[in-house]
């Protein structure tokens, strides 16, 4: 054998070692990509009811919504009548109820006054009527100048 039989039978050798490594490649190569197809289909057949089922819950989500926004015009549009209702009624019945009330004080305060008077024995002018009262105890009315009350001379 000559050196170039030689060589041309090593390039051979590699040269088979080469393919058979390549289709040992090209195998799993083919596997993987199997695979990776099966995963694909499952996915694709679960995620197409998801996206459906999705699609349902927003259009429920809308539906609400749209009802939501009626029911808050309809709230708006009470309170707006509520607010007129409750204006006109402070108007028209505000005043006169004001004077009713201060002309029922202005009685009780009178009755008070007169029943207060008619009381015998219990009659007090001047300052003697004018003390100050705190809880548990009874002031003396306040006193005039001493020179008033010890006369001149």
């Amino acid at each position: 054998m000559s050196g170039g039989e030689v060589a041309g039978l090593i390039v051979a050798v590699f040269w088979a070692i080469l393919v058979s490594f390549l289709a040992v490649v090209l195998v799993r190569l083919a596997r993987t990509l199997k695979q990776t197809t099966e995963l694909v289909a499952g996915v694709t057949e679960q995620a197409v009811p998801l996206l459906g089922a999705a699609t349902a819950a927003v259009r429920s989500a809308n539906i609400q919504l749209d009802r939501m926004d009626t029911i808050t015009a309809d709230v708006q549009e009470v309170t707006a009548n509520a607010s007129a209702l409750s204006s006109t009624v402070a108007a028209t019945f505000g005043g006169p109820l004001v004077k009713v009330a201060a002309f029922g004080y202005g009685v009780r305060r009178a009755i008070g006054k007169q029943a207060e008077e008619g009381l015998p024995g219990k009659r007090r002018t001047g300052s003697a009527a004018r003390r100050t009262v705190l809880p548990g105890k009874t002031l003396p009315p306040t006193r005039r100048s001493t020179r008033s009350i010890r006369g001149k001379g």
